[in-house]
């Protein structure tokens, strides 16, 4: 039987990036995110419903992640959803659902809230199907570009031509 294991969200930071490394020195890097839904109901009010997610990467994506995002900032993630399961000092079995971030898109430019990033970079792990051991030499993820937001030239209200 086939599987397919996919997520793609859009949401806000609910805390700034946790950063700690592995044994190996492999970067690993935390984000909770919040992802608002809103409908209507049967009566025609506006509902919103919020749903907060716990994310995970590694490598350089997650120096990354820490270095430009801050608590409040929008990002789209695309990963793999992913079973924790531990036991804790007292014997008790505990599991969470998270997602492994393979890629990342910086939504909101950074304008006011915190952080220092342009928008619009996008960042992609090499497929490695799984967590990393340890960090490959060439640290095993590639960059892509950021993207350069445009420069608007400075105008007054008699350039406007409306």
């Amino acid at each position: 039987m086939a599987s397919y294991n996919k997520v793609i969200l859009v949401g806000n930071l609910t805390r700034d990036p946790q950063l700690s490394y592995l044994p190996s020195q492999t970067p690993v890097c935390e984000i909770g995110l919040a992802v608002n839904r809103r409908w209507r109901d049967k009566d025609g009010q506006t509902r919103e419903d919020v749903c907060f997610v716990d994310c995970r990467c590694y490598g350089r994506q997650a120096e990354t992640l820490n270095q430009y995002m801050r608590k409040g900032r929008q990002i789209l993630v695309d990963g793999r959803l992913e079973l924790d399961q531990w036991e804790t000092p007292d014997g008790q079995k505990r599991s969470r659902h998270r997602v492994f971030i393979e890629s990342f898109q910086f939504l909101d430019g950074g304008q006011g809230r915190g952080g220092g990033a342009g928008g619009g970079g996008g960042y992609q792990q090499a497929p490695s199907g799984g967590r990393p051991a340890q960090a490959p030499a060439d640290g095993g993820y590639r960059q892509g570009a950021p993207a350069q937001e445009p420069q608007m030239p400075d105008m007054g209200d008699e350039d406007i031509p409306f």
